[in-house]
């Protein structure tokens, strides 16, 4: 069993503390205190459902889902992808621009997993898709920038530094590949049709939100 976990940027800075970053993530937490609190009729409540919303039911869905999280190991992993890419794109966008960006992504992201079954019943729950979005806008913005990462195999491990393009391009090929599998079975699993809708949104409308001059300052100040 081996992985890759990134744990930051190494190759830039960032001009302001990541304050909306930093709230997605508080909120997340705290959603998932509640859901431990509970339990399952909790997640069904605030869940995405698609055949809940394809009959024009619990809309609001739609973006409490995106801070659910179906284990401790989930939000985890969640929160530390989003901290490692979260707090550069945010600086490049600015606060508000991110966060409306990341609520977007996020949005894509579900419609794209409700394409493959609208009438499911299996609840939908995570951030994973926004910050696909996220990773897709990084890999476009900041392409050769190294990210420290976390390494392991089995009992062997190591920190190296990796550059984004790699990194993040390997990690949209394993969605590509398992959302095939995902979509032909229809099984409730991990939602990888919505990792690949926010990252394919991250990726075409990154340039559009960013600020240039930010983004020039950014890759000027290494």
């Amino acid at each position: 069993m081996g992985g890759l976990i990134p744990l930051g940027d190494a190759s830039r800075r960032t001009s302001r503390i990541p304050i909306v970053t930093t709230l997605i993530i508080i909120a997340n937490v705290l959603v998932f205190v509640l859901e431990l609190q509970g339990g399952n009729a909790f997640v069904h409540r605030w869940a995405l459902v698609p055949n809940r919303i394809m009959h024009g039911r619990a809309l609001i869905t739609v973006v409490t889902s995106m801070f659910l999280h179906g284990s401790w190991m989930h939000i985890i992993g969640n929160m530390v992808f989003l901290w490692a890419f979260g707090p550069k794109i945010e600086d490049a966008m600015g606060g508000g621009r991110y966060l409306v960006f990341y609520f977007a992504g996020g949005l894509v992201a579900m419609m794209a997993q409700m394409a493959a079954d609208p009438f499911s019943r299996i609840p939908n729950l995570g951030a994973s898709g926004a910050i696909a979005a996220v990773m897709g806008a990084f890999i476009v913005t900041f392409p050769r920038d190294r990210i420290r990462t976390f390494v392991f195999f089995l009992i062997l491990f190591r920190v190296t530094y990796i550059p984004a393009v790699v990194l993040i391009g390997f990690w949209f090929l394993i969605q590509l590949f398992d959302a095939g599998s995902v979509a032909q079975l229809h099984s409730g699993g991990v939602a990888y049709l919505a990792h690949v809708g926010g990252f394919l949104f991250g990726v075409i409308t990154a340039r559009f939100i960013e600020d240039p001059r930010r983004v020039a300052w950014m890759k000027g100040a290494r």
